[in-house]
Protein backbone atom coordinates (compact mmCIF):
# COMPACT_ATOMS: atom_id res chain seq x y z
CA UNK A 1 0.00 0.00 0.00
CA UNK A 2 1.40 3.39 -0.99
CA UNK A 3 0.96 5.83 1.88
CA UNK A 4 2.42 8.71 -0.13
CA UNK A 5 5.26 9.22 2.34
CA UNK A 6 8.31 10.71 0.68
CA UNK A 7 11.42 8.93 1.88
CA UNK A 8 14.69 10.83 1.68
CA UNK A 9 17.65 9.08 0.10
CA UNK A 10 21.27 10.18 0.45
CA UNK A 11 22.53 12.14 -2.53
CA UNK A 12 26.11 11.02 -2.31
CA UNK A 13 27.85 7.74 -1.59
CA UNK A 14 29.31 8.10 1.88
CA UNK A 15 31.07 11.01 3.60
CA UNK A 16 33.32 11.98 0.67
CA UNK A 17 32.98 12.33 -3.10
CA UNK A 18 36.68 11.52 -3.48
CA UNK A 19 37.27 8.59 -1.11
CA UNK A 20 35.43 5.24 -1.34
CA UNK A 21 32.96 4.83 1.51
CA UNK A 22 34.24 1.36 2.42
CA UNK A 23 37.71 2.77 3.19
CA UNK A 24 36.29 5.40 5.53
CA UNK A 25 34.06 2.87 7.32
CA UNK A 26 37.01 0.50 7.67
CA UNK A 27 38.85 3.01 9.89
CA UNK A 28 36.74 2.55 13.01
CA UNK A 29 36.76 -1.22 12.55
CA UNK A 30 40.53 -1.51 12.56
CA UNK A 31 41.38 1.33 14.95
CA UNK A 32 39.81 1.10 18.42
CA UNK A 33 41.08 4.61 19.22
CA UNK A 34 39.15 6.09 16.28
CA UNK A 35 36.07 4.18 17.40
CA UNK A 36 36.22 5.61 20.91
CA UNK A 37 36.77 9.18 19.62
CA UNK A 38 33.73 8.77 17.35
CA UNK A 39 31.66 7.54 20.31
CA UNK A 40 32.74 10.46 22.51
CA UNK A 41 32.02 12.99 19.75
CA UNK A 42 28.59 11.49 19.18
CA UNK A 43 27.82 11.56 22.91
CA UNK A 44 28.88 15.22 23.18
CA UNK A 45 27.19 16.54 20.03
CA UNK A 46 24.48 14.02 19.27
CA UNK A 47 25.95 13.69 15.78
CA UNK A 48 29.04 12.48 14.00
CA UNK A 49 29.68 14.71 11.03
CA UNK A 50 31.35 13.64 7.81
CA UNK A 51 34.40 15.83 8.46
CA UNK A 52 35.16 13.81 11.61
CA UNK A 53 34.62 10.52 9.78
CA UNK A 54 37.20 11.48 7.13
CA UNK A 55 39.64 12.87 9.71
CA UNK A 56 39.25 9.53 11.49
CA UNK A 57 42.06 8.18 9.28
CA UNK A 58 44.29 10.07 11.76
CA UNK A 59 42.77 9.59 15.24
CA UNK A 60 45.53 11.45 17.10
CA UNK A 61 44.93 14.53 15.01
CA UNK A 62 41.13 14.19 15.15
CA UNK A 63 41.26 14.17 18.94
CA UNK A 64 43.25 17.41 19.00
CA UNK A 65 40.98 18.99 16.37
CA UNK A 66 37.74 18.13 18.20
CA UNK A 67 39.15 19.31 21.53
CA UNK A 68 40.06 22.69 20.00
CA UNK A 69 36.78 23.11 18.15
CA UNK A 70 34.77 22.18 21.24
CA UNK A 71 36.67 24.78 23.26
CA UNK A 72 36.14 27.50 20.64
CA UNK A 73 32.40 26.84 20.28
CA UNK A 74 31.16 25.57 23.66
CA UNK A 75 33.48 26.44 26.53
CA UNK A 76 33.79 29.72 28.44
CA UNK A 77 35.13 32.46 26.23
CA UNK A 78 34.77 36.16 25.44
CA UNK A 79 32.01 35.70 22.81
CA UNK A 80 28.43 34.53 23.28
CA UNK A 81 27.48 31.18 21.73
CA UNK A 82 25.28 32.62 18.98
CA UNK A 83 28.02 35.09 17.99
CA UNK A 84 30.47 32.18 17.66
CA UNK A 85 28.24 30.24 15.27
CA UNK A 86 27.42 33.37 13.30
CA UNK A 87 31.13 34.09 12.82
CA UNK A 88 31.53 30.46 11.66
CA UNK A 89 28.79 31.10 9.07
CA UNK A 90 30.46 34.33 7.90
CA UNK A 91 33.84 32.63 7.53
CA UNK A 92 32.57 29.52 5.71
CA UNK A 93 30.43 31.67 3.40
CA UNK A 94 33.54 33.48 2.15
CA UNK A 95 34.38 30.26 0.30
CA UNK A 96 30.73 29.41 -0.50
CA UNK A 97 31.08 26.35 1.73
CA UNK A 98 27.39 25.52 2.09
CA UNK A 99 28.29 22.36 4.06
CA UNK A 100 29.73 24.37 6.97
CA UNK A 101 27.23 27.22 6.59
CA UNK A 102 24.30 24.81 6.98
CA UNK A 103 25.91 23.11 9.96
CA UNK A 104 26.27 26.44 11.79
CA UNK A 105 22.91 27.85 10.72
CA UNK A 106 21.35 24.93 12.61
CA UNK A 107 23.65 25.39 15.62
CA UNK A 108 23.05 29.16 15.61
CA UNK A 109 19.27 28.65 15.78
CA UNK A 110 19.67 25.96 18.43
CA UNK A 111 21.52 28.30 20.81
CA UNK A 112 18.81 30.93 20.40
CA UNK A 113 20.24 33.02 17.55
CA UNK A 114 17.89 35.50 15.87
CA UNK A 115 16.66 34.03 12.54
CA UNK A 116 16.57 37.55 11.05
CA UNK A 117 20.37 37.65 11.09
CA UNK A 118 20.34 34.76 8.62
CA UNK A 119 18.72 36.88 5.89
CA UNK A 120 22.09 38.44 5.30
CA UNK A 121 24.93 40.28 7.01
CA UNK A 122 22.96 43.54 6.94
CA UNK A 123 20.40 41.89 9.23
CA UNK A 124 23.05 41.22 11.88
CA UNK A 125 24.19 43.70 14.56
CA UNK A 126 26.52 46.52 13.54
CA UNK A 127 29.32 44.92 15.56
CA UNK A 128 29.26 41.74 13.45
CA UNK A 129 28.87 43.69 10.22
CA UNK A 130 32.08 45.53 11.10
CA UNK A 131 33.86 42.17 11.09
CA UNK A 132 33.06 41.73 7.38
CA UNK A 133 36.18 43.53 6.18
CA UNK A 134 38.50 41.52 8.44
CA UNK A 135 36.79 38.29 7.29
CA UNK A 136 37.32 39.22 3.64
CA UNK A 137 40.97 40.22 3.92
CA UNK A 138 41.94 37.28 6.14
CA UNK A 139 40.28 34.78 3.81
CA UNK A 140 41.85 36.02 0.59
CA UNK A 141 44.78 38.43 1.09
CA UNK A 142 45.88 38.43 4.73
CA UNK A 143 49.11 40.32 3.90
CA UNK A 144 46.97 43.46 3.40
CA UNK A 145 45.90 43.49 7.06
CA UNK A 146 47.17 46.51 9.01
CA UNK A 147 46.85 47.87 12.50
CA UNK A 148 44.32 50.40 11.11
CA UNK A 149 41.87 47.53 10.50
CA UNK A 150 42.33 46.43 14.10
CA UNK A 151 41.95 49.97 15.43
CA UNK A 152 38.72 50.41 13.46
CA UNK A 153 37.19 47.39 15.28
CA UNK A 154 38.49 48.22 18.74
CA UNK A 155 37.48 51.91 18.65
CA UNK A 156 34.02 51.75 17.12
CA UNK A 157 32.37 53.47 20.11
CA UNK A 158 29.21 51.61 21.12
CA UNK A 159 29.86 48.80 18.62
CA UNK A 160 33.49 48.27 19.54
CA UNK A 161 35.18 44.92 20.13
CA UNK A 162 37.35 44.20 23.15
CA UNK A 163 40.81 42.72 22.51
CA UNK A 164 39.76 39.37 23.99
CA UNK A 165 36.62 39.23 21.83
CA UNK A 166 38.64 40.11 18.75
CA UNK A 167 41.17 37.31 19.39
CA UNK A 168 38.28 34.85 19.78
CA UNK A 169 36.74 36.11 16.54
CA UNK A 170 40.05 35.93 14.65
CA UNK A 171 40.66 32.34 15.77
CA UNK A 172 37.13 31.38 14.68
CA UNK A 173 37.48 33.09 11.28
CA UNK A 174 40.82 31.41 10.53
CA UNK A 175 39.53 28.06 11.84
CA UNK A 176 36.55 28.11 9.47
CA UNK A 177 38.39 29.48 6.44
CA UNK A 178 40.85 26.62 6.72
CA UNK A 179 38.15 24.06 7.55
CA UNK A 180 36.38 25.11 4.34
CA UNK A 181 39.63 24.24 2.56
CA UNK A 182 39.62 20.78 4.14
CA UNK A 183 35.91 20.28 3.34
CA UNK A 184 36.39 20.99 -0.35
CA UNK A 185 39.84 19.37 -0.50
CA UNK A 186 38.46 16.02 0.70
CA UNK A 187 35.18 16.29 -1.21
CA UNK A 188 33.08 16.16 1.99
CA UNK A 189 29.38 15.56 1.25
CA UNK A 190 26.42 16.79 3.34
CA UNK A 191 24.87 14.33 5.79
CA UNK A 192 21.51 12.86 4.69
CA UNK A 193 19.50 15.03 7.11
CA UNK A 194 21.04 18.31 5.99
CA UNK A 195 20.36 20.72 3.19
CA UNK A 196 21.75 19.30 -0.05
CA UNK A 197 22.33 15.87 1.49
CA UNK A 198 19.23 14.06 0.25
CA UNK A 199 16.83 13.67 -2.60
CA UNK A 200 13.27 12.35 -2.86
CA UNK A 201 13.76 11.10 -6.39
CA UNK A 202 13.36 7.36 -6.92
CA UNK A 203 16.44 5.23 -7.49
CA UNK A 204 17.61 5.24 -11.06
CA UNK A 205 20.56 4.19 -13.18
CA UNK A 206 21.40 1.19 -11.03
CA UNK A 207 21.50 2.93 -7.63
CA UNK A 208 23.46 6.02 -8.75
CA UNK A 209 21.89 9.41 -8.96
CA UNK A 210 22.88 11.45 -11.98
CA UNK A 211 25.13 13.79 -10.04
CA UNK A 212 27.16 10.83 -8.80
CA UNK A 213 27.82 9.68 -12.30
CA UNK A 214 28.64 13.18 -13.47
CA UNK A 215 31.13 13.49 -10.61
CA UNK A 216 32.80 10.20 -11.38
CA UNK A 217 31.45 8.18 -8.47
CA UNK A 218 30.19 5.40 -10.71
CA UNK A 219 31.99 2.10 -11.21
CA UNK A 220 33.25 3.03 -14.66
CA UNK A 221 36.39 4.48 -13.13
CA UNK A 222 38.13 1.26 -12.16
CA UNK A 223 39.60 0.58 -15.59
CA UNK A 224 40.79 4.17 -15.89
CA UNK A 225 42.34 4.00 -12.43
CA UNK A 226 44.19 0.80 -13.29
CA UNK A 227 45.50 2.43 -16.47
CA UNK A 228 46.69 5.56 -14.72
CA UNK A 229 48.32 3.64 -11.87
CA UNK A 230 50.19 1.67 -14.50
CA UNK A 231 51.46 4.92 -16.00
CA UNK A 232 52.60 6.35 -12.68
CA UNK A 233 54.27 3.32 -11.19
CA UNK A 234 57.59 4.60 -9.98
CA UNK A 235 56.28 8.02 -8.92
CA UNK A 236 56.95 7.27 -5.25
CA UNK A 237 60.45 5.91 -5.91
CA UNK A 238 61.35 9.06 -7.86
CA UNK A 239 60.17 11.22 -4.96
CA UNK A 240 62.13 9.15 -2.43
CA UNK A 241 65.26 9.34 -4.59
CA UNK A 242 64.93 13.14 -4.78
CA UNK A 243 64.61 13.37 -1.02
CA UNK A 244 67.78 11.31 -0.65
CA UNK A 245 69.71 13.48 -3.14
CA UNK A 246 68.54 16.71 -1.48
CA UNK A 247 69.68 15.38 1.89
CA UNK A 248 73.12 14.58 0.44
CA UNK A 249 73.44 18.03 -1.19
CA UNK A 250 72.40 19.61 2.08
CA UNK A 251 75.14 17.73 3.92
CA UNK A 252 77.75 18.75 1.34
CA UNK A 253 77.13 22.45 0.80
CA UNK A 254 74.96 25.21 2.14
CA UNK A 255 73.66 28.04 -0.04
CA UNK A 256 74.53 31.62 0.96
CA UNK A 257 71.94 33.86 2.63
CA UNK A 258 71.59 35.91 -0.58
CA UNK A 259 71.02 32.79 -2.66
CA UNK A 260 68.42 31.53 -0.13
CA UNK A 261 66.59 34.88 -0.29
CA UNK A 262 66.62 34.79 -4.10
CA UNK A 263 65.22 31.24 -4.13
CA UNK A 264 62.40 32.31 -1.84
CA UNK A 265 61.48 35.28 -4.05
CA UNK A 266 61.59 33.06 -7.13
CA UNK A 267 59.31 30.45 -5.54
CA UNK A 268 56.93 33.14 -4.25
CA UNK A 269 56.63 34.70 -7.72
CA UNK A 270 56.20 31.30 -9.29
CA UNK A 271 53.47 30.33 -6.83
CA UNK A 272 51.52 33.39 -7.98
CA UNK A 273 51.58 32.04 -11.53
CA UNK A 274 50.28 28.59 -10.64
CA UNK A 275 46.71 28.70 -11.87
CA UNK A 276 43.91 27.42 -9.69
CA UNK A 277 41.30 25.25 -11.35
CA UNK A 278 38.52 26.96 -13.25
CA UNK A 279 34.96 26.57 -12.03
CA UNK A 280 33.94 23.05 -12.95
CA UNK A 281 31.88 21.45 -10.26
CA UNK A 282 30.75 24.29 -8.01
CA UNK A 283 27.33 23.03 -7.01
CA UNK A 284 25.67 25.20 -4.37
CA UNK A 285 22.67 23.95 -2.45
CA UNK A 286 21.93 27.14 -0.55
CA UNK A 287 22.83 30.64 -1.59
CA UNK A 288 25.45 31.52 0.97
CA UNK A 289 26.72 34.76 -0.57
CA UNK A 290 24.26 36.76 1.50
CA UNK A 291 26.39 36.10 4.57
CA UNK A 292 29.16 38.41 3.40
CA UNK A 293 29.68 41.44 1.18
CA UNK A 294 31.78 41.94 -1.94
CA UNK A 295 31.63 38.39 -3.37
CA UNK A 296 33.93 39.33 -6.26
CA UNK A 297 36.82 39.88 -3.83
CA UNK A 298 39.04 36.80 -3.98
CA UNK A 299 42.57 35.51 -4.00
CA UNK A 300 42.99 35.28 -7.77
CA UNK A 301 42.41 38.96 -8.55
CA UNK A 302 45.80 40.11 -7.34
CA UNK A 303 47.94 37.48 -9.05
CA UNK A 304 46.46 38.36 -12.42
CA UNK A 305 47.44 41.99 -11.86
CA UNK A 306 50.89 40.99 -10.69
CA UNK A 307 50.47 42.83 -7.39
CA UNK A 308 53.45 42.45 -5.09
CA UNK A 309 53.05 40.35 -1.95
CA UNK A 310 55.43 41.73 0.66
CA UNK A 311 57.67 39.25 2.46
CA UNK A 312 56.83 38.43 6.09
CA UNK A 313 59.98 37.20 7.81
CA UNK A 314 59.33 34.60 10.44
CA UNK A 315 62.24 35.70 12.61
CA UNK A 316 60.51 39.08 13.03
CA UNK A 317 57.18 37.56 14.06
CA UNK A 318 56.63 33.85 14.56
CA UNK A 319 53.87 31.70 16.03
CA UNK A 320 56.23 30.10 18.58
CA UNK A 321 57.78 33.31 19.89
CA UNK A 322 54.99 35.86 19.47
CA UNK A 323 51.58 34.62 18.32
CA UNK A 324 51.23 31.77 20.78
CA UNK A 325 51.73 33.90 23.88
CA UNK A 326 49.45 36.69 22.63
CA UNK A 327 46.57 34.27 22.06
CA UNK A 328 47.14 32.52 25.38
CA UNK A 329 47.21 35.82 27.25
CA UNK A 330 43.95 37.15 25.80
CA UNK A 331 42.05 33.88 25.44
CA UNK A 332 43.54 31.44 27.97
CA UNK A 333 44.30 27.84 26.89
CA UNK A 334 43.52 28.47 23.22
CA UNK A 335 47.16 29.18 22.32
CA UNK A 336 48.06 25.84 23.88
CA UNK A 337 45.30 23.96 22.01
CA UNK A 338 46.21 25.54 18.66
CA UNK A 339 49.89 24.85 19.21
CA UNK A 340 49.21 21.15 19.86
CA UNK A 341 47.05 20.97 16.72
CA UNK A 342 49.71 22.65 14.52
CA UNK A 343 52.43 20.37 15.91
CA UNK A 344 50.23 17.31 15.45
CA UNK A 345 49.58 17.99 11.75
CA UNK A 346 53.18 18.99 11.05
CA UNK A 347 54.86 16.10 12.88
CA UNK A 348 52.32 13.38 12.10
CA UNK A 349 54.00 10.46 10.36
CA UNK A 350 53.70 6.71 10.13
CA UNK A 351 57.10 6.58 8.38
CA UNK A 352 55.45 5.25 5.24
CA UNK A 353 55.11 6.48 1.68
CA UNK A 354 52.57 4.55 -0.37
CA UNK A 355 53.82 0.94 -0.18
CA UNK A 356 57.20 1.80 1.39
CA UNK A 357 57.89 1.54 5.13
CA UNK A 358 60.55 3.14 7.38
CA UNK A 359 60.71 6.35 5.35
CA UNK A 360 61.58 9.66 6.97
CA UNK A 361 59.03 12.07 5.46
CA UNK A 362 60.17 15.17 7.38
CA UNK A 363 61.62 16.86 4.29
CA UNK A 364 58.42 16.37 2.30
CA UNK A 365 56.13 17.61 5.09
CA UNK A 366 58.30 20.69 5.55
CA UNK A 367 58.27 21.43 1.80
CA UNK A 368 54.44 21.30 1.75
CA UNK A 369 54.08 23.52 4.84
CA UNK A 370 56.65 26.06 3.67
CA UNK A 371 55.21 26.18 0.16
CA UNK A 372 51.84 27.25 1.57
CA UNK A 373 53.46 29.87 3.77
CA UNK A 374 55.49 31.01 0.74
CA UNK A 375 52.24 31.59 -1.21
CA UNK A 376 51.23 33.89 1.65
CA UNK A 377 54.58 35.71 1.50
CA UNK A 378 55.95 34.11 4.70
CA UNK A 379 59.67 33.29 4.65
CA UNK A 380 61.83 31.03 6.86
CA UNK A 381 65.44 32.23 6.66
CA UNK A 382 66.88 28.79 7.31
CA UNK A 383 64.93 27.00 4.58
CA UNK A 384 66.18 26.36 1.05
CA UNK A 385 63.16 27.07 -1.17
CA UNK A 386 64.90 25.31 -4.05
CA UNK A 387 63.73 22.04 -2.43
CA UNK A 388 60.09 22.81 -3.15
CA UNK A 389 60.43 22.44 -6.92
CA UNK A 390 62.29 19.18 -6.46
CA UNK A 391 59.61 17.63 -4.26
CA UNK A 392 56.26 19.10 -5.34
CA UNK A 393 55.25 18.55 -8.94
CA UNK A 394 52.99 20.78 -11.00
CA UNK A 395 49.72 18.89 -10.48
CA UNK A 396 50.34 18.82 -6.73
CA UNK A 397 51.04 22.57 -6.68
CA UNK A 398 47.81 23.26 -8.58
CA UNK A 399 45.90 21.16 -6.04
CA UNK A 400 47.59 22.91 -3.09
CA UNK A 401 46.98 26.39 -4.42
CA UNK A 402 43.35 25.72 -5.33
CA UNK A 403 42.60 24.02 -2.02
CA UNK A 404 44.27 26.76 0.05
CA UNK A 405 43.27 29.87 -1.94
CA UNK A 406 40.05 29.02 -3.81
CA UNK A 407 38.92 25.74 -2.22
CA UNK A 408 35.44 25.96 -3.73
CA UNK A 409 37.07 25.15 -7.11
CA UNK A 410 38.71 21.89 -5.98
CA UNK A 411 37.58 18.97 -8.14
CA UNK A 412 37.74 15.21 -7.93
CA UNK A 413 40.02 15.15 -10.95
CA UNK A 414 42.54 17.38 -9.18
CA UNK A 415 42.43 15.23 -6.06
CA UNK A 416 43.10 12.15 -8.17
CA UNK A 417 45.83 13.72 -10.31
CA UNK A 418 48.41 14.24 -7.56
CA UNK A 419 50.31 11.41 -5.81
CA UNK A 420 48.39 8.74 -7.69
CA UNK A 421 50.13 5.83 -5.96
CA UNK A 422 49.51 7.11 -2.46
CA UNK A 423 46.74 5.94 -0.17
CA UNK A 424 43.66 8.03 0.60
CA UNK A 425 44.76 8.27 4.24
CA UNK A 426 48.00 9.92 3.03
CA UNK A 427 46.06 12.40 0.91
CA UNK A 428 43.86 13.21 3.92
CA UNK A 429 47.06 13.82 5.88
CA UNK A 430 48.18 16.25 3.14
CA UNK A 431 44.85 18.04 3.54
CA UNK A 432 45.41 18.33 7.29
CA UNK A 433 48.83 19.86 6.63
CA UNK A 434 47.37 22.31 4.12
CA UNK A 435 44.55 23.28 6.47
CA UNK A 436 46.81 23.90 9.48
CA UNK A 437 49.49 25.74 7.46
CA UNK A 438 46.82 27.99 6.02
CA UNK A 439 45.30 28.67 9.44
CA UNK A 440 48.68 29.51 10.93
CA UNK A 441 49.53 31.85 8.02
CA UNK A 442 46.28 33.79 8.45
CA UNK A 443 46.73 33.91 12.22
CA UNK A 444 50.28 35.26 11.90
CA UNK A 445 49.10 38.24 9.85
CA UNK A 446 46.15 38.95 12.18
CA UNK A 447 48.19 38.60 15.37
CA UNK A 448 51.02 40.72 13.99
CA UNK A 449 48.50 43.50 13.20
CA UNK A 450 47.03 43.23 16.71
CA UNK A 451 50.55 43.36 18.24
CA UNK A 452 51.36 46.48 16.16
CA UNK A 453 48.16 48.08 17.45
CA UNK A 454 49.06 47.23 21.06
CA UNK A 455 52.63 48.54 20.94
Amino acid sequence: MDLGVRIPRPLGNGPSRFIPEKEILQVSKVDPRAQSIFEDAFAALGRLDNISLVMGFHPQYLESFLRTQHYLLQMDGPLSLHYRHYIGIMAAARHQCSYLVNLHVNDFLQVGGDPKWLNGLDGAPQKLQALGELNKILAHRPWLLTKAHIEHLLKAEEHSWSLAELIHAVVLLTHYHSLASFTFGCGITPEIHSDGGHTFRPLSLSQYCVCDIANGNGNGNDLEERRSSHQVSGEVEVLMERMKQLQECRDEEEASQEEMATRFEREKTESMLVATAEDEECVQSRDVSRHFEDPSYGYKDFSRRGEHVPTFRVQDYSWEDHGYSLVNRLYPDVGQLLDEKFQMAYNLTYNTMAMHKDVDTTMLRRAIWNYIHCMFGIRYDDYDYGEINQLLDRSFKVYIKTMVCSPEKTTKRMYESFWRQFQHSEKVHVNLLLMEARMQAELLYALRAITCYMT
